[in-house]
């Protein structure tokens, strides 16, 4: 029969040190992993400058969704939107696409947007892009 102390003994090993390779590859990572988020805070804060705003705002959590609301010209109040489970992703589906609009892209941009930020949001902020404003409605 086993008991308590054999199964705390079992349970009790030493991790591994990690080899000089795996030290590498992960730093490797993480100096890629930290060069695509400067990108895209520096992407965004661009986007932000173009449509006017503060492009310190893109680095402000919270305060960064609040300006892209404004951006895209959306309601406030959609921010808490994003607090429910589920439906944050198809706001945010929603946000980028009107981002894309107002910006003279189409719905397949702003849903580039929105799976690859690091590749479209800095087409749409050092490309040739302007803010346009508000859309004028169609008849």
């Amino acid at each position: 029969m086993i008991n308590l102390t054999t199964v705390l003994l079992l349970l009790q090993t030493e991790p591994e040190p990690i080899s000089a390779a795996q030290g590498a590859a992960l730093t490797g990572f993480m100096v890629v992993y930290f060069a695509v988020i400067i990108l895209i805070i520096a992407a965004m804060w661009k986007v932000f400058t173009k449509a006017g705003e503060p492009g310190w705002a893109a680095i402000v959590p919270i305060y960064n969704l609040i300006v892209l609301l404004k951006i895209a010209g959306k309601p406030l109040w959609w921010i808490l939107l994003f607090f429910v489970p589920l439906v944050n992703f198809v706001i945010a589906f929603m946000i980028t696409d009107a981002v894309a609009k107002r910006f003279g892209r189409g719905t397949g941009f702003g849903i580039g947007l929105a799976l690859l930020p690091f590749i479209f949001y800095p087409i749409l902020a050092w490309g040739d892009n302007r803010y346009q404003g508000a859309i004028p409605a169609t008849a």
